[in-house]
C-alpha cells in the first residue's frame, strides 16, 4: 500500500473456513506489513468475529457497548451531522490498559463516497529513523497513558457508552515485538501524558517531538474505505487515526454516515 507499511490481499473469501495453510500466509503478511486489507467481503458479524478469532482471543471495548448479537463487535458510527470520526488523534488502541490490545479487524458496513479514510503509521520506522542520540535518551524510559482525555460516546449519537472508570497505565517508551524481536516507538498523542519521574510540562517538548516524528507522512499509509472492506492491523507497532474530513458536516450542513464494525484482539503487556 505504501513504502512504509500496508498490503492488500486478494483472492480470499473471509466468510468461508480458511485452511491452516491459507491463514498462515495471512498471518505472516500481518507480521510483515503491519496492516493488511481485504476488499469486497460480505460478512455477518458472527463471520467477522470468527475470522478475527483466528488471530487471537477477542475482548470488548472498556467504554463502549458491543452489538447485541455479537458483543465482541463494537459498532463505530458517525452520523451525517457529526464531523468527527470516533477514534481521536494518532494513537494505538487502549494503551491506557495494563495490557493494550494486540490488534483489531475493522470491517466497513456503510461508508461515505469519499473521505473518512483511516491513516496508519509504522512505529518500527518511527524508532529506526531516530538519531542514535535520541535512541539513547529514550530507550529505557517509561511513560503514562491515560484514558481521561477523550469522549468515547456522548459526542457520538450512534455510540452506546458503558459505565466505567478511567484507566491509566505505565508502559515502556520503546517496546519489543514478541514475535519479530524488533523495537518500536510506543507513544501516542491521544493517550501518552508524561514520562515517569517527570511532570507533564517537562515531558511535553520531547513527547510532542516524538508524536510529530512518528506521524511524518513517509512513515504512514491510509486506507480508503469501500463497503465490504476489512483491515487488520497490529496494534503493537502501529498508530492510526480516523481522518476528519467531512467538511459539509463541519460547516453545518448534512455530511455522510460512516459505520464500521471492530473486533479487537485481547491485550498483551508491552515489554
Amino acid at each position: 500500500m505504501a513504502g512504509s507499511l500496508g498490503a492488500e490481499i486478494s483472492g480470499v473469501d473471509l466468510s468461508k473456513s480458511l485452511s491452516n495453510e491459507v491463514f498462515a500466509g495471512i498471518h505472516q503478511a500481518f507480521l510483515d506489513h503491519l496492516v493488511i486489507y481485504f476488499r469486497d467481503q460480505n460478512l455477518t458479524p458472527a463471520q467477522h468475529r470468527d475470522f478475527a478469532l483466528r488471530f487471537f482471543k477477542l475482548e470488548e471495548h472498556p467504554y463502549v457497548e458491543g452489538i447485541a448479537e455479537v458483543p465482541e463487535i463494537t459498532e463505530i458510527v458517525k452520523e451525517p451531522e457529526e464531523h468527527r470520526n470516533w477514534g481521536g488523534p494518532w494513537h494505538a488502541d487502549v494503551t491506557f490498559k495494563e495490557e493494550p490490545s494486540i490488534g483489531a479487524a475493522l470491517y466497513a458496513r456503510d461508508v461515505p463516497p469519499y473521505g473518512g479514510d483511516t491513516g496508519f503509521a509504522n512505529m518500527y520506522l518511527a524508532w529506526e529513523t531516530l538519531s542514535d542520540g535520541m535512541k539513547a535518551l529514550i530507550d529505557g524510559l517509561e511513560a503514562f497513558h491515560d484514558s481521561s482525555g477523550y469522549d468515547y460516546s456522548t459526542a457520538f449519537r450512534g455510540m452506546r457508552g458503558k459505565a466505567a472508570a478511567g484507566d491509566r497505565a505505565l508502559h515502556p517508551v520503546v517496546r519489543t515485538h514478541p514475535e519479530t524481536g524488533r523495537k518500536a516507538l510506543f507513544v501516542s498523542r491521544a493517550y501518552t501524558t508524561h514520562f515517569k519521574d517527570m511532570t507533564p510540562a517537562e515531558s511535553k517538548p520531547l513527547l510532542e517531538y516524538l508524536f510529530d516524528h512518528a506521524s511524518r507522512i513517509e512513515h504512514t499509509t491510509r486506507i480508503r474505505w469501500e463497503k465490504g472492506s476489512l483491515a487488520v492491523w497490529d496494534n503493537r507497532e502501529t498508530m492510526h487515526c480516523a481522518i476528519d474530513d467531512d467538511f459539509a458536516a463541519r460547516n453545518g450542513g448534512n455530511g455522510f454516515r460512516r459505520v464500521l464494525h471492530r473486533a479487537t484482539f485481547a491485550g498483551q503487556k508491552p515489554m
